[in-house]
C-alpha cells in the first residue's frame, strides 16, 4: 500500500512546525511568503496557508528554503513530537 500522508491525514510534516515559527516570530503569512520570495521560492500567501493547513505538499527544494528563512535545519522543520 502507498502511504503519502500522516496518520491525520497531512500531507506534509512540516506545516505545522512552520506555522508555530512564523507565529513565534510574529509575523502573517503573507510576510513569511514574502521573505521566501526574497530567498529565491516562487511562493504565495496562498501556498504558505496550505501548507499550514497539511493540505498540500512540500518539496525538498521548498522545505531547505523555509529551513534558511526561519533559520532551523530541515531536519528539525520534520520533527514529530
Amino acid at each position: 500500500m502507498f502511504i503519502n500522508k500522516t496518520e491525520e491525514g497531512r500531507n506534509n510534516l512540516c506545516g505545522e512546525k512552520i506555522a508555530m515559527l512564523r507565529m513565534e516570530l510574529g509575523i502573517s503569512q503573507r510576510v513569511l511568503a514574502d521573505r521566501l520570495q526574497i530567498a529565491g521560492l516562487d511562493i504565495n500567501k496562498n501556498a504558505v496557508q496550505r501548507i499550514e493547513a497539511g493540505k498540500r505538499f512540500v518539496t525538498d527544494i521548498e522545505l531547505q528554503v523555509f529551513s534558511k528563512v526561519l533559520e532551523i535545519s530541515a531536519d528539525r522543520l520534520l520533527e514529530q513530537e
